[in-house]
């Protein structure tokens, strides 16, 4: 039997559902197919994902090929037109037993089975327990999102907010702390609106207490992206006193200009995410941010840029995801005439990768002579608190948490 070869692009909400799909694949039966699970964030990912089906078809002339991900789901019919792929499935449908015990049998299911992802009102929380390193769980508590940024091809992809319920979670992460998890990281699509759809409406920060308070051994927890305008007062309290939340947000800020903001249709101001930093960074003052933020959106100036630019030292942003703006057909910016040129979003992205490497390097400087308990990814790197990565000479046992004095810094890792 040959079990089937799973290749993953995009965020690690996706990598989760990889993995939940290797189960319910191997459950049905699944034998020689490849299966590409796509990303649609960009125009350059819907890309890449059609070059990756073109070079497994090549490598597996007699394999099955199912596309599945966001960019199936989006434009299922371009993919199911290729000539490489004999199955495109949905992103609920992925998600279905049923879907892969019809796909191991004779394979006279339909060629594309995507649903209306708009019609889709739960999610299930139940799928694994956990997936990554030895020493760190992903467990995901929302999927889809319900607002509509006007670059953002995601909700067409994922479907309205939807949440896990806050019992299952605690479960599962109970599960995964029996099973020697020393960290869990919970992830969603648009995290901080998880609860919304729950009754008596619970926010993210009731979720983060109730999970500290009924798993005590759970020595770490750690959330993922978050849009800060939507943080709750119990997430404030919980940064403020619960030492086992970890101290390092990624924010979804996307641009530092207010007019670009409202353009975006984002929820926030400049001013807006200023404040959520210094207030989270007076409640904790061991806080780190990673940021995600879109360099040449259309109509963006020098000016506007700059805002971008200013806000890094403003906020004091560590990590930066910066995006070169990507024209998406079927968004309201796609439409937007005035499109800045190629060349310059390049220029743009530069210079703001150029200032999240020089806040790294503040960063990691300031960390010299000072201890930190790291949590080991592998016999010889792991990670603080602030999820800066340590490169250790002597080897750690994996998993665990260790103490550790810094000595030094290199290539963008602290040295122990």
């Amino acid at each position: 039997m040959n079990t089937p070869k799973f290749t993953t692009l995009g965020c690690r909400l996706n990598a989760y559902e990889t993995e939940a799909m290797k189960e319910l694949s191997a459950q049905a039966g699944l034998d020689n197919a490849v299966i590409v699970n796509t990303c649609a964030v960009t125009a350059e990912a819907v890309r890449k994902g059609r070059q990756e089906i073109r070079k497994l078809r090549r490598e597996n002339p007699g394999a099955r090929l199912i596309v599945t991900g966001c960019a199936a789901q989006v434009d299922p019919e371009s993919f199911a037109e290729m000539a490489e792929v004999d199955a495109v499935i949905g992103n609920t449908e992925k998600m279905q037993a049923g879907t892969w015990t019809g796909l191991a049998g004779d394979f006279g299911t339909e060629a594309v089975q995507v649903d209306d992802i708009m019609s889709v009102t739960e999610t299930a929380g139940h799928l694994i327990d956990g997936f990554g390193t030895r020493s760190r769980a992903y467990v995901q508590v929302q999927n889809g999102c319900d607002h509509r940024c006007t670059f953002c091809i995601i909700p067409y992809g994922r479907g309205n907010s939807r949440s896990v319920p806050a019992g299952v979670v605690v479960d599962q992460i109970k599960r995964l702390v029996d099973r020697g998890y020393n960290e869990v990281v919970l992830t969603g699509v648009d995290l901080t609106s998880w609860g919304a759809d729950l009754p008596s409406e619970p926010r993210l920060g009731d979720l983060v207490m109730r999970i500290l308070k009924l798993v005590p051994d759970l020595p770490r927890l750690r959330i993922s992206s978050i849009d800060s305008i939507e943080v709750d007062e119990n997430l404030m309290s919980a940064i403020a006193t619960e030492p086992r939340l970890m101290p390092h947000l990624h924010l979804s800020l996307q641009h530092g200009d207010d007019l670009i903001l409202k353009r975006m249709k984002r929820r926030h101001l400049r001013d807006d995410a200023i404040r959520f930093a210094q207030e989270a960074r007076a409640l904790r003052p061991d806080m780190t941010f990673g940021a995600d933020i879109i360099a040449g959106f259309p109509t963006e100036t020098e000016a506007h840029f700059e805002n971008s630019l200013k806000l890094v030292q403003e906020c004091d942003l560590t990590w930066l995801h910066v995006f070169p703006y990507s024209k998406r057909e079927g968004t309201p910016a796609a439409r937007i005439p005035s499109q800045v040129n190629g060349n310059i979003i390049k220029d743009r992205a530069a210079r703001l990768r150029a200032e999240g490497e020089r806040q790294v390097k503040l960063h990691l400087a300031a960390q010299i002579g000072r201890t930190h308990k790291v949590l080991m990814e592998n016999a010889h790197m792991g990670r603080t608190e602030q999820f800066t990565e340590v490169r250790f000479a002597a080897p750690q046992p994996e998993g665990q948490i260790v103490q550790a004095t810094i000595t030094g810094s290199e290539n963008g890792q602290l040295l122990a």
